[in-house]
């Protein structure tokens, strides 16, 4: 395998999960460029969770633009990135959840769907895919603990249901490497062991990717 010196990774997860914590922490450990979620900026996100049926379709083309946007930059560029959450989550878990539901009419997400694959054509998949796996009173915890106020009103039913779209998701991936972590009885944030846990099987997992820091 020839080395690599450049690495896309990207962190996916349920809401709760603790996906933005790890970006971080594995971007101060290797380096790497950060692309977050648009969430304090969000000009959408406060009022979905005030009315989903409204604004849905709204907050699901927003992040699939900024998303669209964010993937591009990281494959035309030169640096090694790790993302928090990847556009497939956007259109897998997301809006299809919206319109399992009934927050999402069939018209509106037809569109969404159509305008999503367009831009599959044009996407080259991350070189790493890190799936934090959380049960829900792991998630509920760690909403409450970051106290964003839009948030707390989500109900368990809603992440329940993200929950299975994953777990389908997930299981049916084929774009490239997975490595899956089970984060219930692991806090990476304030234990260092954990983290150093954590960090070995990531590790071996760019080893046999081939990259070199």
């Amino acid at each position: 395998m020839t080395p690599q010196s450049k690495i896309f990774v990207a962190v996916a997860g349920n809401i709760g999960s603790g996906k933005s914590s790890l970006t971080k922490l594995l971007s101060d450990h290797y380096g790497w460029k950060t692309f977050y979620e648009s969430v304090d900026d969000n000009p959408y996100l406060s009022d979905f969770y005030g009315d989903m049926n409204r604004w849905s379709f709204n907050l699901q083309v927003y992040f699939l633009s900024k998303r669209f946007n964010d993937h591009k930059k990281i494959v035309e560029g030169t640096e090694s990135v790790i993302q928090d959450r990847s556009i497939y989550e956007d259109a897998e878990i997301f809006a299809k959840n919206l319109h399992d539901i009934g927050k999402m009419d069939q018209r509106d997400y037809t569109n969404y769907v159509e305008l999503y694959r367009v831009m599959m054509q044009y996407l080259q998949p991350p070189d790493l895919l890190i799936y934090l796996d959380a049960r829900i009173e792991t998630l509920l915890k760690q909403i409450a603990r970051r106290g964003r106020e839009y948030e707390q009103s989500i109900p368990r039913s809603y992440l329940e249901q993200l929950r299975e779209n994953y777990a389908s998701w997930i299981k049916n991936y084929r774009l490239g490497p997975v490595l899956i972590i089970p984060s219930d009885e692991v806090d990476f944030v304030h234990e260092r062991g954990d983290f150093n846990r954590m960090l070995l099987l990531i590790q071996g997992k760019l080893l046999e990717l081939g990259y070199q820091e």
